[in-house]
């Protein structure tokens, strides 16, 4: 059996491929950036169409996108994300429409009143990312009802020491390890009281296998349902080292957060089967000791 990753360089997308080959799978990684897949982008109709004609794969997974809700990428996202999803599904319906496709989205793109979300709740395009990954789902809804096999996995926040610097939980990762080895830097972020999910995306790379094989449920969240604060977080690094935090970290109000909570509900996934196998401290540990990007 074969399948197709777009944004196999991401981490999703490198603990996808292991998951695939560790069941047979040959694995076909797309990427705009250079390395050991092919290099093109999921935008690019002619590309996606004439991939998808030749290797007719049993599985396509859609995880192409740049993570982040700043307005400035509006146009890449919606190409990446909204065009991509198009370009995969159109593909599909003309040249293989036995293939399973799998299309990531997001809890940001959810209405959030502070309550665990579930894929049933509403939308609420609440900044650009959320815009493309909305249209994403419209369309992917609108190909099952042509009948293909689409599945939508909403993504909840979930790291590993394949994040780079520019997500939080590896910049605070990066910095107290520097500061355990004689930095004098201060790490200066915003509302540390602000709350989220500490997943490891091994786990959440575990729940996309999960959900592309069934055969019953074709949306859901994919969270572990567990909320702690960025205060939790720095606190487990920091005392893997024995260092105080409120000695390093200083807090800047004019950083604002996104959301004062962002959880899950993830009862239909664990329906499923699907189990989370690391926790928050294990996260930190892991993070930690295998470096980062």
């Amino acid at each position: 059996m074969k399948a197709v990753i777009f944004g196999i360089s991401g981490q999703d997308g490198t603990f996808l491929k292991e998951i695939l080959k560790e069941n047979s799978l040959t694995v076909i990684g797309v990427s705009r950036s250079d390395g050991d897949w092919i290099k093109g982008s999921v935008a690019n109709y002619e590309f996606v169409s004439a991939l998808v004609k030749e290797h007719k794969p049993d599985f396509i997974f859609h995880l192409a996108a740049n993570s982040t809700t700043r307005h400035e990428v509006i146009f890449e996202n919606h190409e990446t994300i909204s065009t991509g999803t198009l370009n995969i599904l159109e593909s599909v319906k003309l040249f293989s429409p036995a293939s399973k496709v799998f299309i990531s989205g997001s809890g940001l793109q959810f209405i959030n009143t502070g309550k665990p979300i579930t894929e049933r709740d509403p939308f609420e395009a609440r900044d650009a990312y959320s815009v493309s990954r909305i249209q994403s789902v419209y369309a992917s809804r609108y190909y099952r009802s042509l009948g293909l096999k689409i599945y939508i996995g909403y993504f909840f926040n979930h790291d590993s020491y394949l994040r780079s610097e520019r997500h939080i939980n590896q910049k605070i990762v990066s910095s107290v390890k520097r500061i355990a080895g004689g930095s004098k830097e201060i790490i200066e972020l915003g509302n540390i009281n602000t709350k989220k999910e500490f997943t490891f995306a091994q786990d959440t790379a575990l729940a996309i296998w999960l959900l592309i094989n069934n055969d019953t449920v074709f949306e859901t969240v994919i969270g572990s349902g567990k909320a702690y604060s960025i205060k939790d977080w720095i606190t487990l690094c920091f005392n893997y080292f024995k260092l105080d935090w409120e000695k390093y970290v200083k807090t800047n109000p004019d950083f604002i957060s996104e959301y004062d909570i962002l959880v899950s509900n993830p009862g239909t996934l664990i329906k499923l089967g699907w189990q989370q196998t690391t926790t928050i401290e294990m996260l930190a540990k892991i993070m930690i000791e295998h470096g980062g990007k």
